[in-house]
């Protein structure tokens, strides 16, 4: 079994920034991809970002490039989310989730473990 857990979320206002952390534990994998979600308010869960454990390339949502970033530390098996020029549209829950298998997926249904969520709120 896999556990994903998420921290960092929070109240902020529009402009400042805030880094998401998830942290993996539970059974390993040679290869796995590893992506950020967000659910708003009445809203479907939609994309944010995608990469893989093992390293390579990470896509980004059109509507948090440049403002996001994906990393992640091997040492700790910890994802991070930093994002930057929070904006009141990017208040949801933020959730991480993984997929036994390498490569970038951007559908919820795509992935096979999440993270309870982290409520992110940007005020204007």
């Amino acid at each position: 079994q896999v556990q994903l857990v998420e921290s960092g979320g929070g109240l902020v206002q529009a402009g400042d920034s805030l880094r998401l952390s998830c942290a993996v534990s539970g059974r390993t994998f040679s290869s796995y991809a590893m992506g950020w979600f967000r659910q708003a308010p009445g809203k479907e869960r939609e994309f944010v970002a995608v990469s893989t454990w093992s390293g390579g390339r990470t896509y980004y949502a059109n509507s948090v490039k440049s403002r996001f970033t994906f990393s992640r530390d091997n040492t700790t098996n910890t994802v991070y989310l930093q994002m930057n020029i929070l904006a009141p549209e990017d208040t949801a829950v933020y959730y991480c989730a993984l997929r036994t298998s390498s490569g970038y997926y951007s559908l919820p249904q795509e992935y096979e473990y999440w993270g309870q969520g982290t409520q992110v709120t940007v005020s204007s």
